[in-house]
């Protein structure tokens, strides 16, 4: 397959999706792909631009505001490699939060007429927003944690959620802007940093326990993990991304009811939200043993130790092949998409 990988961009999480493309690039490239390595902030990279950035790693810390808007000043738009892109079967895209996750690239993907991988523009716009994603849930019977958006009174917030809460921008990922409050004199700074990282704040009521994540591939729920944050009780932007930062157990030392549910309910989410081939569910389990859903990922971490890559080893896919096997479903779905366009039916 000749393949485009879109990483890099220019959204909080520039680092990690860095992170993620060279490792999808790399593992494509030693299974015989030609690949075509496409940073969306700086362009197309040659092999030394490339050799550079396998040297890199993520930082404890997201990417100033300066270095993102320095980056965004001079943005080529991934329109301007459409012509490259056209030669390609399928676009990899390992672009994390902004644009390249919320349904934007995605369209501009359909307007070219280039199959990509993930979800289509609806399914990510839907699971960007917090706040459309968690009413979604509830409509399936998904248990969600109960919010408030901002701007609204502490006091109504002390008597309908309590604390402690989370305060959180609306449509992040990573946990950028994300505070534990818990007590009232804090919500407003906390409110403040969200409001930082995008024009919507959610408050989540904390829930206490165990973090566990599901992946999602091909209509089927991969293994359950559990995260155990080694800095803190959350698991936040440096316990992702730091070397021990966290232990994540895959399968998760978890009774079988338990893992069946979880799985149940990463499934309907996933079909909630209208997904594509493959995404990453993420819960709580409180001590009293219920699932609480917190989001879903479109385009969840994809270096060989990230979470879903995790999930699918536990059931027996490795990372060079679950990169291939996301590759394969990206081409049936713009088969499919190809064939509606010329009013023909699946398999007709």
């Amino acid at each position: 397959m000749r393949i485009a990988v879109l990483f890099g961009g220019t959204s909080e999480e520039r680092d990690v999706s860095v992170a993620s493309g060279v490792q999808v690039v790399k593992a494509l490239r030693d299974a015989g792909h030609d690949v075509l390595a496409l940073d969306t902030a700086t362009g197309i990279l040659d092999c030394v631009e490339f050799e550079r950035l396998l040297s890199t790693g993520v930082s404890a810390a997201p990417p100033s505001d300066e270095s993102l808007a320095l980056r965004r000043g001079h943005s080529p738009l991934v329109l301007s490699s459409a012509a490259e892109l056209r030669q390609v079967d399928v676009a990899f895209v390992a672009l994390h939060g902004g644009t390249g996750e919320d349904g934007t690239l995605q369209a501009l993907l359909d307007l070219i007429g280039v199959p990509y991988t993930g979800s289509g523009h609806i399914g990510s716009t839907c699971a960007m927003d917090k706040d459309l994603s968690k009413r979604l849930f509830r409509s399936e019977g998904v248990p969600t944690p109960d919010w408030l958006m901002a701007p609204i009174d502490a006091a109504a917030v002390e008597s309908q959620l309590g604390f402690p809460l989370v305060v959180k921008p609306n449509k992040q990922g990573s946990t950028v802007g994300l505070s534990v409050v818990r007590r009232a004199a804090d919500l407003d700074p906390a409110i403040a940093l969200a409001a930082r990282f995008d024009d919507e704040v959610m408050l989540e009521r904390f829930i206490p326990g165990r973090e566990l994540t599901v992946g999602v591939l091909d209509g089927q729920a991969l293994a359950v993990g559990e995260i155990r944050p080694r800095l803190g009780e959350i698991f936040d932007y440096a316990s992702k991304y730091q070397a021990d930062g966290a232990e994540e157990i895959f399968p998760a030392p978890i009774d079988d009811a338990t893992a069946e549910r979880a799985q149940q309910y990463a499934l309907r989410a996933h079909r909630a939200l209208k997904l594509g081939p493959y995404s990453r569910i993420d819960f709580r389990l409180d001590p009293s043993g219920h699932l609480w859903c917190l989001e879903a990922n479109t385009v969840p971490g994809m270096t060989s130790t990230s979470l879903l890559p995790q999930s699918a080893a536990a059931s027996g896919l490795g990372f060079t092949e679950l990169c291939e096997r996301i590759c394969e479903l990206a081409l049936a779905q713009g088969a499919q998409k190809k064939d509606r366009g010329r009013g023909r039916t699946p398999g007709s």
